[in-house]
């Protein structure tokens, strides 16, 4: 691993030099183990523990296959599914890799006693397999995480809808959170040159969901002039919302749980602001009973920010413990789009504030190929910036995920692995300039 990392520090190496090194019998990687599964059962979700149950081991390097690559991994993030995955919540991912495994011989590699997690990485490729010929190796990359098969006709149109649509490092093995990683070369993109490796990885996951589900025409298809209701409009996925909100001439409702949430999201631009903790938002009077009146008085509250306007998208992600408010406040005719449910997955709304007002819910997950482009797209042109707020070291990713889970992160958390300080990478300074406050705006809170 140190010959890979002095080529891709020095400033002279060419593809030719990565092509002739020498790829190592085994690099270190963050697991799960497959015999820990049960860990934690009996345990409420809140306590569990991903420091207990994330290993940092040595694993050997896999086989490389057609169309795929070998990527030297920088820099990684800790998303979500990275926290569901070291909790075996709400499945195991074991379960995941087992039926990838009796897909094909080829991936049958993906089948093992251990999971390499992580489906964010900035790096360097390091070898591609037969039929690969849009990346050599030296290229500096950032992977999204969409792994398609594509060889039914389902995902021609998008390829979110293939049947064997998998999020690698969540539903596949050998993902970013590593020295090396396993990546389809479909999933790999130019890194945008103005960001240090750690900048570049963090936006892949969160950036090109949000993209879609917001920006997408199979999202909300979010217009100039909209009212977003945003939650967690400080977090990972919130946080590039409430960009993309604003730069696409939307009026973003941002919804947070601390003052200093809300101050982020003022200084990205945003002026409609809910610190639903200040403001006790109270939406459940018990386990199984949802409050309407706390649903009405959340409704007011937005109609004083936007000049007694209802919203037209909600962005949606905590779930069942937002989704009945969400579906009341959505103006008549207006989308509830999701993505996920890290509250809870039984979502219970009243179901005649959407079909009596014309309501409509989509269900959004990841972004398909073009989507993920564009997304990255817009980062590589200074458009939407990361969200990066703090770097932890490999090591250290245990307690990242721990961050996570206890919601004690703001934006995007990143996760250096080869990369042996922060603010490396950088290949354009000029743009980085120009850019600088709103690259750092995590990181000053």
């Amino acid at each position: 691993m140190k010959e890979i990392l002095d080529a891709i520090l020095a400033s002279d190496s060419t593809p030719a030099d990565f092509a002739h090194l020498a790829l190592p019998e085994s690099y270190r990687a963050v697991t799960v183990h497959k015999d820990e599964v049960e860990m934690f059962d009996g345990l409420p979700t809140r306590e569990k523990d991903p420091r207990k149950s994330l290993h940092l081991d040595e694993v050997p390097v896999p086989e490389l296959g057609p169309g795929e690559a070998l990527v030297a991994v920088m820099a990684s993030s800790v998303n979500y599914n990275s926290v569901w995955t070291s909790i075996f919540e709400p499945l195991s991912t074991f379960g995941f890799l087992e039926r990838y495994g009796r897909t094909s011989p080829l991936a049958k590699r993906h089948d093992l006693p251990y999971h390499v997690i992580g489906s964010d990485l900035a790096g360097v490729v390091l070898r591609t397999g037969p039929g690969v010929n849009a990346w050599r190796p030296g290229d500096e990359v950032v992977a999204h995480c969409l792994s398609v098969e594509l060889e039914s006709a389902d995902g021609h149109d998008d390829t979110m809808l293939d049947p064997e649509q998998r999020i690698w490092g969540f539903e596949t093995n050998f993902g970013g959170l590593a020295e090396i990683a396993l990546v389809k070369s479909n999933q790999l993109m130019p890194k945008p040159k103005h960001l240090s490796w750690e900048e570049a990885a963090a936006p892949g996951l969160v950036n090109s969901t949000a993209y879609r589900q917001l920006v997408s025409r199979n999202g909300a298809g979010m217009k100039q002039g909209d009212n977003v209701l945003i939650w967690g409009a400080s977090g990972g996925l919130g946080s590039y919302a409430t960009q993309f909100a604003l730069a696409g001439g939307a009026t973003p409702i941002c919804v947070v749980s601390s003052p200093q949430k809300a101050e982020i999201c003022r200084s990205m631009g945003a002026e409609a602001v809910i610190d639903r903790t200040a403001e006790d938002y109270r939406f459940w009077k018990d386990e199984n009973t949802q409050d309407p009146k706390e649903w009405k008085r959340f409704g007011k509250r937005i109609r004083e920010l936007t000049g007694g306007e209802d919203v037209d998208i909600v962005f949606e992600h905590p779930g069942r413990e937002t989704f009945g408010a969400s579906v009341y406040v959505t103006r008549k005719g207006g989308t509830i789009v999701t993505c996920a449910s890290t509250s809870g997955y039984m979502h219970s709304y009243d179901n005649r504030y959407l079909w009596m007002s014309l309501k409509r819910i989509i269900g959004s997950h990841f972004a398909n190929y073009r989507e993920a482009w564009e997304a990255n797209r817009l980062i590589a042109k200074g458009k939407i910036h990361p969200t990066l707020s703090r770097t932890y070291s490999l090591e250290e990713t245990g307690q990242a995920a721990y961050d996570v889970h206890r919601n004690l992160h703001q934006g995007k958390v990143g996760v250096l692995c080869l990369a042996p300080r922060e603010g490396m990478g950088v290949r354009d300074r000029e743009t980085r300039e120009k850019h600088l406050p709103a690259i750092n705006r995590f990181r000053n809170v």
